[in-house]
């Protein structure tokens, strides 16, 4: 019998173990138009907190008891589907489980573009397609602009980096740690900003670009957005993905240069990766080409097992992921 986990009890702050449960799903005959999947690679990922909140918001809430979703690779073992067949590998959001049931027009077959199966959940998947649209197409970088980037360390900004020095650009990335500084730097990063160190990222970034910055990818919120104001350029561009930030205690760090919007005419565009699905395959055809010439590098976090699966989403608010954070089933 398939295994998944649930939302037993809506988080309030930071999650914890307790607020998860594992359950069983009944093993039901397929339907017409169905495919029974075994995942073999599971996603966490940040956006996945604002789910366990009972708010209205652009994806509906996880419900209590219920198996929760998100991206998942596996193989199929069994079809009612056409152009699906046991053993084709394929992509879904019917995570969170051990095996899924899943109708064929919600599964997508992997690209072949040489990775492994589980870089299509990270920098050939979601993360990285957040990270090239909302770097070429939300904040309109281009050839000679200055980009700072947080969580630069994690699966989307560290795609943010590589895509940015590709088109040549300068990067300064803001990672926690010696470790994850020394990684962000090895992708190609200009600069790089520990905001471990004690030291304030609006002066970090003052050091690492003294003529300020063009484009901001923001991944964190809070004293890196602040940061970044306070540096902008004008005409400056800002590409909001996300605001860990803020997820979990919902109290945003006062933007003390907030006013800098509108002298400097700073454009702030928040997204969702989904506005740009229809691109797909400008996606993958610019990243296999940078794949094939050398230019791309990736790091994944692995857990083991379904039962890692509450550890490895709690370490993405502690750190404790250098590029994407997966789970193996």
């Amino acid at each position: 019998m398939a295994r998944a986990w649930t939302l037993a009890a809506r988080p309030h702050g930071t999650p914890k173990h307790t607020d998860f449960a594992m359950i069983e799903l009944a093993n039901a005959p397929l339907g017409a138009g169905e495919v029974r999947v075994a995942n073999r690679w599971l996603s966490v990922d940040p956006y996945m907190r604002g789910r366990m909140n009972d708010v209205k918001s652009y994806v509906p809430p996880f419900a209590i008891g219920e198996a929760m979703q998100g991206g998942a690779i596996g193989e199929v073992i069994e079809s009612n589907a056409p152009g699906f067949a046991p053993g084709d590998m394929v992509q879904h959001m019917m995570g969170w489980r051990d095996e899924a049931v899943v109708p064929g027009e919600a599964l997508q077959k992997l690209p072949a573009l040489g990775v492994d199966p589980q870089a299509f959940l990270g920098q050939f998947g979601m993360p990285g397609m957040t990270g090239y649209f909302g770097l070429l197409a939300v904040a309109e970088a281009k050839e000679g602009d200055t980009v700072f980037v947080s969580a630069a360390a994690g699966a989307v900004g560290s795609t943010v980096v590589q895509v940015a020095k590709a088109k040549g650009m300068t990067v300064i990335g803001s990672a926690g740690g010696p470790e994850k500084c020394a990684w962000v730097k090895s992708l190609g990063a200009d600069g790089v900003i520990d905001y471990k160190s004690g030291t304030p990222v609006v002066k970090a970034l003052a050091q690492a670009a003294p003529k300020g910055i063009d484009v901001y990818f923001d991944n964190v919120g809070g004293e890196h957005l602040d940061a970044a104001l306070a540096h902008a350029r004008p005409r400056a561009r800002f590409a909001i993905c996300g605001m860990i930030d803020v997820y979990n205690d919902g109290k945003a760090t006062e933007l003390r240069h907030l006013a800098r919007l509108i002298g400097n005419r700073v454009q702030v565009r928040g997204f969702i990766v989904s506005d740009y699905m229809a691109r797909a395959e400008e996606f993958y055809r610019d990243m296999g080409g940078w794949l094939a010439a050398g230019k791309l590098q990736r790091e994944e976090t692995v857990h083991e097992g379904l039962e890692a699966m509450p550890d490895a989403f709690l370490g993405l608010f502690t750190g404790g992921n250098t590029g994407k954070m997966l789970v193996r089933v």
